[in-house]
């Protein structure tokens, strides 16, 4: 029972997590860059320190764990993190030139698989003693390669669907629609957001033992991997606003209530994710097997999801239903290689 508890847990994350870019569509007048950061704040800063702060026992302080004896595993995980911010970032790019459904499918396709892998085998590079990779069972291995099939699958959808539609759709259905450019964009987003579960690796061991319950272990390494990404999305942000021109978009003070509000929803949204990551896993401590392939789950549920508000935002729309087909058997062949190591390991 407590397993099941652990994934419905994990896929409400991933559905909020996939909802999270519906009140960005909300916001008015802001560039990408000022609207991008300002969620930021709320998503790498606020929310991960409010859920950080549900780690400390009573009697004890945050600070009280950034001390001189975690330093390394402190600084590892935020390095991590700042990798990671660049994988936000070519994440939102890859939003603009595939869309939600595509973008997501194959950059959270590549996260999943190579977030898993990653993972154990840098942990083992710097703390051999630990014997991480003892982990990635053959059962671990052959879902990763099942997900490197399902991404191939996905990636055949989306030249289908770039093929089979005239400019005029593309655009309809997603603006600057641009499969070759967003392909390549996608799968490095990919590669570099599996640094999230690397710094998670080298910081799950900073939290207060015993005294912190096990639903709530990972988070506050999940709060320096998401510091450590705001200032990697901080300069490029700031960077963009001075070349474009836009700091002036923090000065429009008729939408600020409007833009603070749908940045604030879409922040939580995103948050949510890696806070109920923590909280599934804190069910899932029975099984091995499910707790290194949590990771993997989260980023194949969020898949789905997203590929349902893709349907939903009629990205979609016009392409053939051998196109459909496509995508779906994709989609599928991502789930079955989340769950495939826990089925026959």
């Amino acid at each position: 029972m407590d397993i099941i508890i652990g994934l419905l847990i994990i896929a409400i994350g991933a559905f909020c997590q996939s909802s999270c870019y519906v009140p960005i569509n909300k916001i008015k007048n802001w560039s990408w860059e000022s609207y991008w950061i300002v969620q930021g704040v709320f998503a790498w800063l606020i929310f991960p320190l409010l859920g950080a702060l549900l780690a400390v026992p009573a009697g004890h302080s945050l600070t009280e764990l950034f001390t001189a004896d975690n330093s390394f595993n402190i600084w590892m995980t935020m390095l991590f993190g700042v990798l990671w911010g660049v994988g936000g970032l070519t994440f939102g790019l890859s939003m603009r030139y595939l869309g939600v459904a595509l973008g997501q499918s194959i950059a959270l396709g590549t996260c999943a698989g190579l977030g898993t892998i990653m993972g154990p085998v840098l942990l083992n590079v710097f703390f051999p003693e630990l014997h991480a990779l003892e982990s990635l069972t053959f059962a671990v291995i052959l879902g990763v390669v099942v997900t490197l099939i399902g991404i191939a699958i996905i990636g055949v959808a989306g030249s289908m669907k770039a093929n089979s539609l005239s400019d005029e759709e593309k655009k309809a259905a997603v603006k600057d629609f641009n499969f070759p450019k967003g392909l390549a964009i996608a799968l490095l987003a990919g590669f570099m957001s599996g640094c999230f579960n690397v710094g998670l690796e080298f910081g799950k061991g900073i939290h207060f033992g015993d005294l912190t319950p096990d639903m709530f272990k990972t988070l506050p390494a999940t709060l320096l991997v998401t510091v450590g990404g705001f200032v990697t999305n901080a300069v490029y942000c700031f960077y963009q606003n001075q070349k474009n021109r836009t700091w002036n978009d923090y000065a429009k003070g008729s939408v600020w209530g409007n833009n603070l509000l749908f940045t604030a929803l879409a922040g939580a949204l995103w948050y949510s994710q890696f806070f109920g990551l923590s909280l599934g896993k804190g069910f899932l401590t029975e099984s091995p097997t499910l707790m290194t392939l949590a990771f993997c789950i989260l980023m194949a549920l969020n898949v789905v999801f997203s590929n349902v508000w893709g349907i939903i935002l009629k990205e979609w729309k016009g392409c053939s239903q051998k196109t459909i087909a496509v995508l779906i058997v994709g989609i599928i062949v991502l789930i079955i290689s989340s769950f495939l190591p826990q089925l026959i390991g």
